[in-house]
């Protein structure tokens, strides 16, 4: 069983980032206990190349969280790049893609619609009464899954 950390990449919608923020607070026992490195977008550095960032990250992640919204689905660049790439590297076994419904939209149709997503039973954040209890039913989840990924590594 590897000790290293899980990189993992946040794919989100700049519309959600306040969401995303609860979220990565949620992850950061996971992080402080070295359990995974979460990165997202907003780690970018200035003067650096924002497009070989992201691709560079989304290539060496081992878990790719898609935090799932109508703006999410509607951005090209999260659709069309992040998304189709994530999908591709997670059929390949590269990655593990965990969808993460923040807010309700229509995602039957979706590419990772075939995938379990969190919170439990698909139902999203935004629709618990406590966003705290959600990001923590997903934080559990993200644990389960890096647990299970942890195993399977060499």
């Amino acid at each position: 069983m590897t000790t290293d950390p899980i990189e993992v990449f946040i794919s989100y919608s700049h519309e959600d980032e306040m969401l995303r923020n609860k979220l990565v607070k949620h992850l950061s026992p996971l992080e402080r206990k070295g359990v995974i490195t979460a990165w997202h977008d907003r780690d970018i550095t200035a003067g650096s190349e924002w497009a070989g960032q992201i691709d560079q990250r989304l290539e060496t992640a081992k878990v790719i969280l898609l935090l799932i919204s109508a703006d999410f689905l509607a951005s090209d660049y999260c659709y069309d790049i992040e998304l189709k790439r994530a999908i591709e590297r997670h059929e390949m076994g590269e990655a593990c893609v965990i969808p993460v419904l923040l807010r309700d939209v229509d995602w039957g149709e979706a590419p990772f619609s075939k995938l379990q997503a969190l919170p439990q039973n698909a139902k999203p954040v935004t629709n618990w009464t406590n966003l705290d209890q959600a990001f923590t039913d997903v934080t559990k989840g993200i644990r389960r899954s890096v647990e299970q990924l942890k195993k399977t590594v060499h």
